[in-house]
This record gives structure tokens, C-alpha cells and sequence, in this order.
């Protein structure tokens, strides 16, 4: 039987071939199969033959992983050969007759690497015949000093005999990898429509100099991906996400069709049109981050090491195979971004928070505080408004719970977005906002500007950190008192997350109805007892007058959920009725909820206002509470005993 592993952030395996019959893992040497890391048992788990199958038994005290299914200590797995083993921070795959079959996204992975070795040894020979701080610093954009870089590039791969036979078969794998991220950056850069951000910032290094380019494989080039743009259907898709969303699923199943077609001198002009704008990238711009932050689909980009870079797509987090030459590369590149929006990082103040001129918040730690080496977390704004009817589409929130809270919005009810860290509390907030009348005077605050209203007559407001004296600084709290001074209707605060709760549910009760805010919270209950504690901090109030306040300054908690498989969702929509003095505590009661695990459906519980609602012509009751197939929603359960009849 042969046997396949490799540690997880490697992509170079190991292969041994063993008899078949009973196989031992550990890091013991005496072991069958043996794995070298302390996090590893002496002897941790036995794999044996059964019925054409594999069993393994974890012996150990660490669990293990077969496939999707968790192993612990004294458990036992069967599965079919090839099968991915987890033995942390080790895969295995187990074979009987052949190697295990590579996925695409290992594929890409080893292929990145190989690629982001070769520009390693690229840039060490550039910095032996270029300074190249002084062309990062003075000659970013002279077109001869970017001649000067791309000419010194050619001459390395010629040095490294890059380009020679015996790399044919590894060349023209890399080849169908940067023709596909070609075609994205293709597409991303045609992209002017008014709805997405200005991408200037991050493309101001990547001009061709027309000297190096060659016009008859620029038209090869052209004609081929033409082609796979036919092929592809791009034309079908709604916008620039789906576009990418498409080319990174399809392209494997069409590339095939232009294989022939990338000829060795078309493969090789390619490849080093793709080498030198991944060094211009790294000297100048954000290196591997650089299509990262232009991805649409791709949501936050977290820097672990300078080898593993991981991305969230679809809710769902993987790494990216992309990585950065050198811990001094990234850390340079960490300090890069933070200075274009007027921070700085480095030993005395190793952590930072920043925001990116499209909108997305950076967050950098670097050493002595990360100990592992520079590390950076961006979540990325979106590309495109998303709109309450995008949310109905993707099934975040039903037609009707969304019907029913533009209703609201539109009827100056305080709303409060409650959810945990990434679920999509501020893209809410932000959808909720779009239904704000033109006429009224809006006030948004914020820690880092996100929130991008439609309305004219809209101020924004973005905190302010002390500066190096340890003076000047804003807080929310500050802008949030302030804003009572500038005449607001409705003010909207970014998140609540200390004593400006206080402020907050102060404007509520005083004439800024309409007003909103997020917190973090596990469900719409426990936003009470967060408030609580966050009003503690502002002022020494007894818990009665505290829940007083909440209750008579917000009318509805809209809480939103990351759900198994990434998908982020509208679980629970809560009035908050009422203080009950005799028990002491809020009465608060769902309007809509989580079923089944399924969708956001209604309870059959009318809120206290719907009368006004109705009044208004804001909504359709019999709309609201009707199923899409038009039954009756409340037929197969039972009222609540505080459940309001229907008007007749």
C-alpha cells in the first residue's frame, strides 16, 4: 500500500510504500508511518484492512480527522482509500493501487507556490543589480525606470534558464493558471459602472510599457481570451461578482479547448507578463494582496504567515495559494497600506487599525506583539450595494420580514441590528438606511466609514485616534453628543460598543426617531443584558431605569446569523414591547423567527404599531403573514395568547 502525506502548509508530498496489513502513526521512529511534530501522539493512531475498506482507530489523546468526520481519542472511522487523513498539522491519503487524485485547489496551491518560489529568487537577483527603494520611493511611475525593472527581469529568468526545455511540463500547467487570472483581472479592470468603487488606488502601478510588449502575441493573447469569454458566457451574467464567480468554477472545464493554442513562445511571453506584475506588485503596490482586494468574491483576506494567506468566499474560509516572498516583504507591504491613509506601524506601535481608501478595514499586528511573524486581517468592503431585494434572492431574509422592516424604516422605528463578528451586521444597517426618505437630515458616525447612503442630505462622521502626544482624540461618544447639536433626524451609529450606548438610546427617547445601530450579540435576548453592561460603563444607573430607557427607546431587534455552510441570515426580527416592573425584566417577543433550520417565517404575533403601519398604507397584512403560495401562514400553528387579532 502506498502512502501519501505532507504537512498541511506544504505542498510538497511524501510518498512510502508499506505491506498491507496493520499501519501505525506516530512520531515515534518505531512507527510504520512516522510523523515528526510534538503535536503529534508517540503512537497515535492504527489503520487496518477491513472489508475492502480502511478503519482507523485513534489511539492517541488528540483527535484526528477522516475526511469530514472528527476522530477522537478511543473512536474508530472506516473509509475508502484516498480519503484525506488529518493528523494535525499532517494530511495523509491512503492508496491501494494509485496515487491519490490531486484536487484542483491542491493543484493551484502547488502551482502558486512554485510560481512564488521562482519570483523569491527573481527579486534576490534584482536586488543585486537595482536598489529597489529607490524605485519604490522615486520611480513608481517614470515609464523608463519601469523599462529599466522589466528588462532586468528578462535578463534573470534568461540567467536562471528559466525558460529551458526540461521545464516545458510545469510551464505549461502555470500557463492555464495565470491565463485564468488574466482573464479576471481582465474583466475586473473594465469594470466603470457607477456602483462599484474607484479601483485607481490599487492599479496605479500596472501600466504596460509599450516597449516590452509584442504585438503579435498581445493578439494571440487577445483572440484567446475572446474565446474563453465566448465560451464562458460572460455575457449572461448579471454583474462583475457573478462574471468572476464563473470563470473560477468553469474555466478548467474549457481550458482544454485553448490548451493547443498556447504555444511554447505564447506560454513563455504569458508567464513572464504574469512574473513582472507580480514583482511590479510587490516593489510597488500590495504584492499578493494586490488581486485579492479587487476580487468581488472574495469578502476578507487574513495574513497568518507570509506563506499562508487565507480568503473568505461565500462565507466559507480557504486558503488562497497565494503568498509573500519574505516576512520582510510583508512586513514592508503591511506598512505600505497603513501609510497611504496617514498611520504608521513598527516597533514602538506594532498594531493598527486603518481603513483603505474603497472603504475596507485593515487591522495589522506585526512584532514583538505577533509572534510568529506580521500578520494582517482586511475585510474588504463590498464591491457593490447590495439591496434588499439582493438579500431576498441570496435567501438572507424572506419577502415578507423585508416588506415588513422597510415598513418600519419608512415609519421612524428605532432599529437596533444585533449579531456576532462577520455576519453582516453593517451591510444591514446599510440596507435598512436605503429606505430613509430623501427629505430627512441623516447623521452617520462611525469607527471607520461603511456605511454608503444614497440620500443628498446625508453628514458623515468618522472617529479620530489620539495622535502621537496621546491628544486629539474623538470617540464615538464625542460625535455621537455632538450630532444632537446639528439639527439630525435620524442618526445611525456604525456600532454601539461602550458608553456611547448610553448616548444612543438618549437620542431615541429625545425626538430622533428613525434612528439605528448595531451590537454584538448571540441572539435578540441577550442584546438587553449587552446594552446593560454597555450603559454600565457610561454611567453608575440602577437596572430598572437601564431597561426603562432600552425599552422605550427601541422598537425592534433585527438579528442576523452566519449559518452552517457560511450562509449569513435574518434569524429573529423581536419587538421590544414593554418594561414589566412586577417581573422586573424587558417583555420582548419575535415577530418573525428561525424554523427548522429552513427559512425566517412569521410567529402569528402582530407587533404593538401595526395599526399605524396599516394607517400609513406602509403594509399589506394579509401580504405580510401569506405564504408565496398564497396559504394561510398562521393555519398550522397555534397564536400566541399575546398575539393581537387582525383588523377587520
Amino acid at each position: 500500500m502506498k502512502i501519501w502525506f505532507n504537512k498541511i502548509n506544504e505542498s510538497r508530498r511524501t510518498m512510502i510504500e508499506v505491506p498491507d496489513g496493520e499501519i501505525t502513526i506516530g512520531r515515534d521512529p518505531a512507527n510504520v508511518v512516522c510523523l515528526q511534530s510534538p503535536l503529534v501522539s508517540r503512537v497515535h493512531a492504527v489503520v487496518r484492512p477491513s472489508g475492502g475498506k480502511l478503519m482507523l482507530e485513534n489511539v492517541g489523546l488528540n483527535s484526528c480527522a477522516v475526511g469530514d468526520e472528527e476522530v477522537l481519542g478511543g473512536q474508530s472511522a472506516v473509509f475508502e482509500p484516498g480519503t484525506k487523513v488529518r493528523i494535525w498539522p499532517f494530511t495523509l491519503t491512503f492508496e491501494a493501487e494509485k496515487a491519490a487524485v490531486v484536487t484542483r485547489a491542491e493543484l493551484e496551491s502547488h502551482l502558486r507556490a512554485i510560481l512564488a518560489d521562482l519570483e523569491l529568487r527573481i527579486h534576490r537577483k534584482l536586488l543585486e543589480r537595482l536598489d529597489l527603494y529607490e524605485f519604490e520611493t522615486n520611480r513608481a511611475n517614470d515609464p523608463q525606470s519601469i523599462l529599466l525593472l522589466e528588462n532586468n527581469i528578462e535578463d534573470v529568468t534568461r540567467e536562471l534558464r528559466l525558460f529551458e526545455l526540461e521545464n516545458e511540463p510545469v510551464l505549461e500547467e502555470i500557463s492555464g493558471l495565470v491565463l485564468r487570472d488574466f482573464l479576471i483581472n481582465q474583466l475586473i479592470m473594465e469594470t466603470n459602472a457607477e456602483e462599484y468603487f474607484d479601483l485607481a488606488v490599487l492599479t496605479s502601478n500596472e501600466f504596460d510599457v509599450p516597449a516590452t510588449l509584442v504585438p503579435e502575441r498581445e493578439a494571440e493573447l487577445h483572440s484567446l481570451l475572446s474565446f474563453l469569454r465566448e465560451r464562458l458566457r460572460l455575457t449572461e451574467c448579471r454583474d462583475i461578482s457573478q462574471q468572476v464567480h464563473r470563470v473560477e468554477e468553469r474555466f478548467n472545464d474549457v481550458f482544454h479547448l485553448v490548451r493547443p493554442h498556447l504555444h511554447r513562445e505564447l506560454r513563455k511571453y504569458l508567464i513572464l507578463r504574469t512574473l513582472k506584475k507580480d514583482l511590479k506588485d510587490t516593489i510597488f503596490g500590495f504584492g499578493p494582496l494586490q488581486d485579492l482586494l479587487r476580487a468581488p468574491t472574495i469578502t476578507e483576506i487574513m495574513v497568518v504567515a507570509s506563506d499562508q494567506i487565507y480568503v473568505e468566499q461565500a462565507g466559507l474560509i480557504e486558503k488562497s495559494g497565494r503568498r509573500f516572498i519574505s516576512d520582510k516583504v510583508t512586513e514592508a507591504i503591511i506598512e505600505r497600506i497603513v501609510a497611504q491613509v496617514g498611520r504608521r506601524i513598527d516597533k514602538s506601535q506594532p498594531l493598527v487599525d486603518a481603513r483603505l481608501p474603497d472603504g475596507s478595514r485593515v487591522n495589522a499586528v506585526i512584532p514583538p506583539l505577533a509572534v510568529k511573524g506580521p500578520t494582517l486581517t482586511i475585510r474588504k468592503f463590498p464591491a457593490q450595494r447590495l439591496t434588499m431585494d439582493d438579500l431576498v434572492e441570496m435567501g438572507s431574509i424572506s419577502k415578507a420580514a423585508a416588506t415588513f422592516l422597510r415598513a418600519c424604516v419608512i415609519a421612524r422605528r428605532n432599529i437596533l441590528v444585533s449579531g456576532g463578528t462577520g455576519t453582516g451586521k453593517t451591510t444591514m444597517l446599510n440596507v435598512l438606511s436605503s429606505f430613509i426618505p430623501f427629505k430627512e437630515r441623516i447623521i452617520t458616525i462611525e469607527d471607520t466609514t461603511e456605511l454608503r447612503l444614497h440620500q443628498e442630505h446625508v453628514v458623515t462622521m468618522e472617529t479620530k485616534p489620539a495622535n502621537i502626544e496621546g491628544a486629539g482624540e474623538y470617540t464615538i461618544r464625542d460625535l455621537v453628543k455632538n450630532s444632537l447639536r446639528m439639527r439630525p433626524d435620524r442618526v445611525i451609529v456604525g456600532e454601539c460598543r461602550g458608553g456611547e450606548a448610553l448616548d444612543m438610546i438618549q437620542a431615541m427617547n429625545t425626538g430622533h426617531d428613525g434612528s439605528m445601530t448595531t451590537v454584538h450579540a448571540n441572539n435578540a435576548r441577550e442584546v438587553i443584558e449587552r446594552l446593560e453592561v454597555l450603559i454600565l460603563m457610561a454611567a453608575d444607573l440602577p437596572v430598572s431605569s437601564i431597561h426603562r430607557q432600552i425599552a422605550s427607546a427601541i422598537d425592534l431587534v433585527v438579528h442576523i446569523s452566519r449559518l452552517p455552510g457560511g450562509r449569513r441570515a435574518v434569524t429573529q426580527v423581536t419587538e421590544v414591547v414593554r418594561y414589566d416592573p412586577d417581573e422586573k425584566q424587558i417583555i420582548m417577543l419575535d415577530i418573525f423567527n428561525f424554523r427548522n433550520g429552513l427559512s425566517l417565517r412569521p410567529t402569528g404575533y402582530l407587533p404593538s404599531f401595526i395599526d399605524h403601519l396599516i394607517e400609513k398604507d406602509l403594509l399589506d397584512v394579509e401580504f405580510l403573514y401569506g405564504r408565496e403560495d398564497g396559504t394561510d401562514a398562521l393555519a398550522d400553528q397555534r397564536k400566541p395568547e399575546s398575539a393581537r387579532a387582525l383588523p377587520r
